[in-house]
Protein backbone atom coordinates (compact mmCIF):
# COMPACT_ATOMS: atom_id res chain seq x y z
CA UNK A 1 0.00 0.00 0.00
CA UNK A 2 1.34 3.67 -0.60
CA UNK A 3 0.07 5.90 1.76
CA UNK A 4 0.51 9.72 0.89
CA UNK A 5 -0.48 12.60 3.76
CA UNK A 6 2.08 15.61 3.28
CA UNK A 7 2.17 19.55 2.58
CA UNK A 8 4.74 20.79 0.21
CA UNK A 9 5.62 23.91 -1.88
CA UNK A 10 7.31 24.00 -5.37
CA UNK A 11 7.75 27.17 -5.98
CA UNK A 12 4.55 29.70 -5.77
CA UNK A 13 2.80 26.54 -6.27
CA UNK A 14 1.07 24.71 -2.72
CA UNK A 15 0.25 20.56 -2.34
CA UNK A 16 -1.40 19.10 0.06
CA UNK A 17 -2.21 15.41 -0.68
CA UNK A 18 -3.91 12.79 1.38
CA UNK A 19 -4.46 9.39 -0.36
CA UNK A 20 -4.15 5.53 0.76
CA UNK A 21 -3.91 3.11 -2.48
CA UNK A 22 -3.96 -0.55 -2.27
CA UNK A 23 -0.91 -2.14 -4.32
CA UNK A 24 -1.79 -2.23 -7.95
CA UNK A 25 -1.31 0.54 -10.78
CA UNK A 26 -2.25 3.83 -9.30
CA UNK A 27 -3.22 6.66 -11.83
CA UNK A 28 -2.30 10.18 -11.14
CA UNK A 29 -4.32 11.78 -13.70
CA UNK A 30 -5.18 15.99 -14.04
CA UNK A 31 -4.40 18.94 -16.29
CA UNK A 32 -1.09 19.70 -16.82
CA UNK A 33 0.36 22.02 -13.84
CA UNK A 34 -2.12 20.01 -11.75
CA UNK A 35 0.97 18.81 -9.08
CA UNK A 36 1.28 14.89 -10.12
CA UNK A 37 4.45 15.36 -10.91
CA UNK A 38 5.45 17.29 -8.22
CA UNK A 39 3.68 14.43 -5.63
CA UNK A 40 6.02 11.86 -7.18
CA UNK A 41 9.32 13.77 -7.35
CA UNK A 42 8.11 13.99 -3.10
CA UNK A 43 7.64 9.83 -3.55
CA UNK A 44 10.70 9.13 -4.87
CA UNK A 45 12.67 11.57 -2.27
CA UNK A 46 13.76 14.10 -4.94
CA UNK A 47 11.64 16.93 -2.82
CA UNK A 48 11.23 17.20 0.26
CA UNK A 49 7.39 18.37 1.78
CA UNK A 50 7.77 20.71 4.86
CA UNK A 51 5.27 18.67 6.69
CA UNK A 52 3.63 15.20 6.45
CA UNK A 53 4.51 11.58 6.10
CA UNK A 54 4.69 9.08 2.80
CA UNK A 55 4.97 5.51 3.21
CA UNK A 56 5.58 2.83 1.21
CA UNK A 57 4.29 -1.36 1.87
CA UNK A 58 4.55 -0.44 5.36
CA UNK A 59 7.83 1.86 5.56
CA UNK A 60 7.97 5.46 6.40
CA UNK A 61 10.25 7.24 4.05
CA UNK A 62 9.21 10.68 5.02
CA UNK A 63 7.94 11.81 8.14
CA UNK A 64 8.38 15.21 9.46
CA UNK A 65 7.39 14.89 13.14
CA UNK A 66 9.51 12.06 13.50
CA UNK A 67 12.67 13.39 11.68
CA UNK A 68 12.53 11.04 9.09
CA UNK A 69 14.14 11.36 5.39
CA UNK A 70 15.04 8.29 3.51
CA UNK A 71 17.85 9.48 0.98
CA UNK A 72 16.42 8.75 -2.57
CA UNK A 73 19.31 6.23 -3.36
CA UNK A 74 17.80 4.23 -0.46
CA UNK A 75 14.28 4.30 -1.04
CA UNK A 76 14.15 1.33 -3.27
CA UNK A 77 12.40 2.70 -5.88
CA UNK A 78 12.26 2.63 -9.72
CA UNK A 79 11.63 5.97 -11.63
CA UNK A 80 11.04 6.20 -15.28
CA UNK A 81 10.61 9.89 -16.81
CA UNK A 82 9.34 11.62 -20.14
CA UNK A 83 12.51 11.56 -21.25
CA UNK A 84 14.57 8.27 -21.28
CA UNK A 85 17.91 9.72 -19.81
CA UNK A 86 19.66 6.23 -21.41
CA UNK A 87 23.49 6.29 -20.74
CA UNK A 88 24.50 7.36 -23.86
CA UNK A 89 28.35 5.77 -24.39
CA UNK A 90 26.47 2.45 -23.01
CA UNK A 91 24.74 0.06 -25.35
CA UNK A 92 21.10 -1.38 -24.55
CA UNK A 93 22.78 -4.30 -22.60
CA UNK A 94 25.18 -2.03 -20.84
CA UNK A 95 22.21 0.02 -19.62
CA UNK A 96 20.07 -2.70 -18.52
CA UNK A 97 23.20 -3.86 -16.43
CA UNK A 98 23.62 -0.65 -14.79
CA UNK A 99 20.28 -0.82 -13.75
CA UNK A 100 21.11 -4.35 -11.80
CA UNK A 101 24.00 -2.44 -10.29
CA UNK A 102 21.50 -0.93 -8.72
CA UNK A 103 19.55 -3.46 -7.11
CA UNK A 104 21.84 -3.11 -4.04
CA UNK A 105 20.77 -7.11 -3.93
CA UNK A 106 17.21 -6.95 -3.92
CA UNK A 107 15.87 -9.37 -6.44
CA UNK A 108 13.84 -7.64 -9.30
CA UNK A 109 10.12 -8.96 -10.31
CA UNK A 110 11.20 -10.85 -13.23
CA UNK A 111 14.76 -11.96 -14.04
CA UNK A 112 16.82 -10.35 -16.93
CA UNK A 113 16.09 -12.53 -19.84
CA UNK A 114 12.19 -12.68 -19.14
CA UNK A 115 12.26 -8.31 -18.57
CA UNK A 116 14.05 -8.36 -22.07
CA UNK A 117 11.19 -10.74 -23.76
CA UNK A 118 9.11 -8.60 -21.95
CA UNK A 119 9.74 -5.34 -23.38
CA UNK A 120 11.28 -7.29 -26.62
CA UNK A 121 14.18 -5.45 -26.11
CA UNK A 122 16.88 -8.31 -27.37
CA UNK A 123 17.22 -7.55 -30.76
CA UNK A 124 18.58 -4.38 -29.77
CA UNK A 125 21.21 -5.28 -27.29
CA UNK A 126 24.22 -4.24 -29.30
CA UNK A 127 23.01 -0.80 -30.07
CA UNK A 128 23.50 2.92 -28.52
CA UNK A 129 20.79 4.67 -27.64
CA UNK A 130 21.02 7.36 -29.83
CA UNK A 131 20.08 4.65 -32.97
CA UNK A 132 17.17 4.17 -31.02
CA UNK A 133 13.44 5.37 -31.94
CA UNK A 134 11.49 7.33 -29.05
CA UNK A 135 9.98 3.85 -28.20
CA UNK A 136 12.41 1.78 -28.10
CA UNK A 137 14.13 4.62 -25.78
CA UNK A 138 11.50 3.78 -23.28
CA UNK A 139 11.14 0.41 -23.17
CA UNK A 140 14.92 -0.10 -22.69
CA UNK A 141 14.55 2.61 -20.06
CA UNK A 142 11.36 0.68 -18.10
CA UNK A 143 13.64 -2.42 -18.68
CA UNK A 144 16.45 -0.58 -17.26
CA UNK A 145 14.34 0.72 -13.93
CA UNK A 146 12.88 -2.95 -13.48
CA UNK A 147 15.79 -4.72 -13.35
CA UNK A 148 16.98 -2.23 -10.29
CA UNK A 149 14.74 -4.51 -8.58
CA UNK A 150 12.42 -1.71 -7.36
CA UNK A 151 9.84 -2.25 -4.47
CA UNK A 152 7.40 0.54 -6.13
CA UNK A 153 7.92 2.04 -9.78
CA UNK A 154 7.06 5.46 -10.48
CA UNK A 155 6.28 6.75 -14.34
CA UNK A 156 5.99 10.30 -14.85
CA UNK A 157 4.35 10.78 -18.01
CA UNK A 158 6.13 7.68 -20.10
CA UNK A 159 4.73 8.65 -23.23
CA UNK A 160 4.07 12.15 -23.05
CA UNK A 161 7.43 12.88 -25.09
CA UNK A 162 6.56 10.20 -28.29
CA UNK A 163 4.56 11.00 -31.23
CA UNK A 164 0.74 9.09 -31.61
CA UNK A 165 2.65 5.70 -33.67
CA UNK A 166 5.31 5.36 -31.03
CA UNK A 167 2.50 5.86 -28.19
CA UNK A 168 0.57 3.08 -29.68
CA UNK A 169 3.72 1.13 -30.02
CA UNK A 170 4.68 1.18 -26.46
CA UNK A 171 1.27 1.22 -24.89
CA UNK A 172 1.05 -2.46 -25.43
CA UNK A 173 4.22 -3.11 -23.74
CA UNK A 174 2.90 -1.24 -20.61
CA UNK A 175 0.36 -3.42 -20.25
CA UNK A 176 2.07 -6.58 -20.95
CA UNK A 177 3.94 -5.55 -17.70
CA UNK A 178 1.47 -4.82 -15.77
CA UNK A 179 -0.50 -8.42 -16.77
CA UNK A 180 2.64 -10.17 -15.64
CA UNK A 181 4.85 -8.61 -13.23
CA UNK A 182 3.30 -8.24 -9.77
CA UNK A 183 4.90 -5.10 -8.98
CA UNK A 184 3.24 -1.83 -7.73
CA UNK A 185 3.03 0.99 -10.18
CA UNK A 186 2.89 4.55 -10.03
CA UNK A 187 1.91 6.12 -13.07
CA UNK A 188 1.16 9.87 -13.77
CA UNK A 189 -0.40 10.84 -17.31
CA UNK A 190 -2.60 13.17 -18.34
CA UNK A 191 -4.21 10.87 -21.12
CA UNK A 192 -7.53 9.23 -20.52
CA UNK A 193 -6.55 6.48 -22.48
CA UNK A 194 -3.37 5.66 -21.14
CA UNK A 195 -5.03 5.56 -17.37
CA UNK A 196 -8.40 3.37 -18.50
CA UNK A 197 -5.87 0.49 -20.03
CA UNK A 198 -3.30 0.58 -17.61
CA UNK A 199 -4.90 1.29 -14.00
CA UNK A 200 -6.49 -0.09 -11.39
CA UNK A 201 -7.45 2.68 -8.87
CA UNK A 202 -7.75 6.60 -9.91
CA UNK A 203 -6.45 9.32 -8.02
CA UNK A 204 -7.94 12.53 -9.70
CA UNK A 205 -5.33 15.52 -9.19
CA UNK A 206 -7.04 19.27 -9.26
CA UNK A 207 -4.61 22.04 -7.94
CA UNK A 208 -2.23 20.08 -6.01
CA UNK A 209 -4.62 17.87 -3.94
CA UNK A 210 -6.32 14.55 -4.25
CA UNK A 211 -9.90 15.12 -5.75
CA UNK A 212 -11.06 11.63 -5.66
CA UNK A 213 -9.23 8.65 -5.31
CA UNK A 214 -10.51 4.56 -5.60
CA UNK A 215 -11.28 2.18 -8.14
CA UNK A 216 -11.44 3.53 -11.40
CA UNK A 217 -14.53 1.80 -12.40
CA UNK A 218 -16.12 3.86 -9.43
CA UNK A 219 -14.07 7.51 -10.07
CA UNK A 220 -14.90 7.25 -14.01
CA UNK A 221 -18.37 6.62 -13.84
CA UNK A 222 -19.31 9.53 -10.70
CA UNK A 223 -20.91 12.53 -12.82
CA UNK A 224 -19.86 14.54 -10.57
CA UNK A 225 -16.48 14.04 -11.17
CA UNK A 226 -16.92 14.61 -15.25
CA UNK A 227 -14.63 17.75 -15.65
CA UNK A 228 -12.01 16.24 -13.58
CA UNK A 229 -12.24 12.68 -14.96
CA UNK A 230 -13.31 13.85 -18.71
CA UNK A 231 -15.89 15.61 -20.75
CA UNK A 232 -15.70 14.92 -24.33
CA UNK A 233 -13.43 11.83 -24.18
CA UNK A 234 -14.61 10.90 -20.45
CA UNK A 235 -16.81 7.79 -19.62
CA UNK A 236 -17.12 4.89 -17.82
CA UNK A 237 -14.39 2.22 -17.27
CA UNK A 238 -15.70 -1.06 -16.63
CA UNK A 239 -14.57 -4.40 -16.61
CA UNK A 240 -15.83 -7.43 -18.18
CA UNK A 241 -15.48 -11.28 -19.43
CA UNK A 242 -15.33 -12.27 -22.57
CA UNK A 243 -18.67 -14.78 -23.56
CA UNK A 244 -18.26 -15.59 -27.04
CA UNK A 245 -17.59 -14.59 -30.70
CA UNK A 246 -19.70 -13.89 -33.68
CA UNK A 247 -17.16 -14.74 -36.28
CA UNK A 248 -19.80 -14.25 -39.11
CA UNK A 249 -19.78 -10.20 -38.24
CA UNK A 250 -17.06 -10.02 -36.73
CA UNK A 251 -18.54 -9.07 -33.15
CA UNK A 252 -18.14 -10.34 -29.42
CA UNK A 253 -20.43 -10.61 -26.30
CA UNK A 254 -18.79 -9.35 -23.12
CA UNK A 255 -20.71 -10.19 -19.81
CA UNK A 256 -20.35 -7.29 -16.96
CA UNK A 257 -21.72 -6.35 -14.04
CA UNK A 258 -25.18 -4.88 -15.59
CA UNK A 259 -26.05 -7.84 -18.10
CA UNK A 260 -24.46 -7.84 -21.98
CA UNK A 261 -22.21 -5.98 -24.20
CA UNK A 262 -21.82 -6.64 -27.90
CA UNK A 263 -18.67 -5.33 -29.03
CA UNK A 264 -16.36 -4.95 -32.15
CA UNK A 265 -14.65 -8.74 -32.04
CA UNK A 266 -11.92 -8.48 -29.85
CA UNK A 267 -8.78 -10.67 -29.73
CA UNK A 268 -9.42 -12.83 -26.81
CA UNK A 269 -10.45 -16.38 -25.52
CA UNK A 270 -14.04 -16.69 -24.28
CA UNK A 271 -13.22 -16.57 -20.34
CA UNK A 272 -10.87 -13.23 -20.21
CA UNK A 273 -11.08 -10.79 -18.34
CA UNK A 274 -11.32 -7.23 -20.53
CA UNK A 275 -11.32 -3.70 -19.20
CA UNK A 276 -13.78 -1.52 -22.07
CA UNK A 277 -14.50 2.43 -21.77
CA UNK A 278 -17.86 3.91 -22.77
CA UNK A 279 -17.37 7.47 -23.57
CA UNK A 280 -20.42 9.40 -21.86
CA UNK A 281 -21.22 11.37 -24.85
CA UNK A 282 -21.64 7.94 -26.88
CA UNK A 283 -24.49 7.23 -24.38
CA UNK A 284 -28.07 8.17 -24.86
CA UNK A 285 -30.99 8.13 -23.32
CA UNK A 286 -34.61 6.78 -23.67
CA UNK A 287 -38.19 6.76 -21.73
CA UNK A 288 -39.13 3.50 -23.04
CA UNK A 289 -37.18 0.75 -24.57
CA UNK A 290 -36.49 1.73 -28.19
CA UNK A 291 -37.32 -0.41 -31.90
CA UNK A 292 -35.77 -0.43 -35.11
CA UNK A 293 -32.82 0.80 -34.18
CA UNK A 294 -28.85 0.10 -35.59
CA UNK A 295 -27.77 0.35 -32.03
CA UNK A 296 -26.78 -3.57 -30.86
CA UNK A 297 -26.73 -2.44 -26.86
CA UNK A 298 -30.05 -1.33 -25.26
CA UNK A 299 -30.18 -1.45 -21.21
CA UNK A 300 -32.12 -1.09 -18.56
CA UNK A 301 -31.01 1.50 -16.09
CA UNK A 302 -32.09 4.27 -13.81
CA UNK A 303 -30.60 7.93 -12.91
CA UNK A 304 -28.47 7.69 -9.79
CA UNK A 305 -27.10 11.50 -10.01
CA UNK A 306 -27.49 14.44 -12.27
CA UNK A 307 -24.97 17.42 -12.99
CA UNK A 308 -26.40 20.12 -14.90
CA UNK A 309 -23.17 22.29 -15.81
CA UNK A 310 -22.50 25.98 -16.72
CA UNK A 311 -23.86 25.86 -20.64
CA UNK A 312 -25.76 23.29 -22.42
CA UNK A 313 -24.27 20.01 -20.91
CA UNK A 314 -25.08 17.95 -17.76
CA UNK A 315 -23.78 14.85 -16.75
CA UNK A 316 -25.94 11.85 -15.96
CA UNK A 317 -24.72 8.76 -14.09
CA UNK A 318 -26.67 5.56 -14.51
CA UNK A 319 -26.55 2.43 -12.62
CA UNK A 320 -26.75 -0.56 -15.01
CA UNK A 321 -27.51 -3.29 -13.01
CA UNK A 322 -24.36 -3.55 -10.69
CA UNK A 323 -22.77 -1.42 -13.19
CA UNK A 324 -22.38 2.54 -13.71
CA UNK A 325 -21.69 4.04 -16.74
CA UNK A 326 -22.06 8.26 -17.48
CA UNK A 327 -24.52 9.94 -20.22
CA UNK A 328 -23.77 13.48 -21.41
CA UNK A 329 -26.75 14.90 -22.39
CA UNK A 330 -27.71 18.94 -23.53
CA UNK A 331 -29.76 20.69 -20.55
CA UNK A 332 -32.76 20.23 -22.82
CA UNK A 333 -32.70 16.77 -23.39
CA UNK A 334 -33.07 16.60 -19.69
CA UNK A 335 -35.44 18.81 -19.25
CA UNK A 336 -37.84 17.20 -21.87
CA UNK A 337 -37.44 13.66 -20.40
CA UNK A 338 -38.32 14.88 -17.34
CA UNK A 339 -35.33 13.07 -15.33
CA UNK A 340 -34.26 12.93 -12.15
CA UNK A 341 -32.66 10.78 -10.03
CA UNK A 342 -33.99 7.70 -9.45
CA UNK A 343 -35.77 7.92 -13.01
CA UNK A 344 -35.98 4.49 -15.03
CA UNK A 345 -34.11 4.52 -18.49
CA UNK A 346 -32.38 2.52 -21.42
CA UNK A 347 -29.27 3.40 -22.34
CA UNK A 348 -28.28 2.90 -25.68
CA UNK A 349 -25.08 2.63 -26.56
CA UNK A 350 -23.48 1.54 -30.54
CA UNK A 351 -21.22 -1.47 -30.46
CA UNK A 352 -18.72 0.32 -32.49
CA UNK A 353 -18.76 2.98 -29.26
CA UNK A 354 -17.22 0.89 -27.28
CA UNK A 355 -13.79 1.62 -26.96
CA UNK A 356 -11.41 -1.09 -28.01
CA UNK A 357 -8.18 0.92 -28.08
CA UNK A 358 -8.87 0.96 -23.99
CA UNK A 359 -9.60 -2.43 -23.94
CA UNK A 360 -7.01 -4.79 -22.06
CA UNK A 361 -6.95 -8.03 -20.15
CA UNK A 362 -7.13 -7.90 -16.52
CA UNK A 363 -5.13 -9.93 -14.28
CA UNK A 364 -3.13 -8.25 -11.50
CA UNK A 365 -0.50 -10.19 -10.56
CA UNK A 366 2.08 -12.77 -13.03
CA UNK A 367 -0.06 -13.91 -15.63
CA UNK A 368 -0.73 -17.31 -16.49
CA UNK A 369 1.90 -19.00 -18.33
Amino acid sequence: MLELDFRMRAGEFALDVRLAAPAGVLALFGRSGAGKTSIVRAIAGLARPHAGRIAVAGETLFDAARGIDVPAERRGLGYVFQAARLVPHLSVAGNLRYGMRRARGRSPAAGYDEIVALLDIGPLAARRPATLSGGERQRVAIGRALLAAPRLLLMDEPLASLDAARKAELLPYLDRLRRALALPVVYVSHALDEVVRLADTLALVDAGRIAACGPIDEITARADLGPLAGRFEGGAAMDATVVRHDDAFALTTLAFAGGELTVPKVDAPPGTGIRVRIRARDVMLATVRPAGLSARNILPAHVVALEPEPGPFAEVALAVGGARLRARLTRAAVADLDLGVGSPVWAVIKAVAVDRAGAARISYGRADG
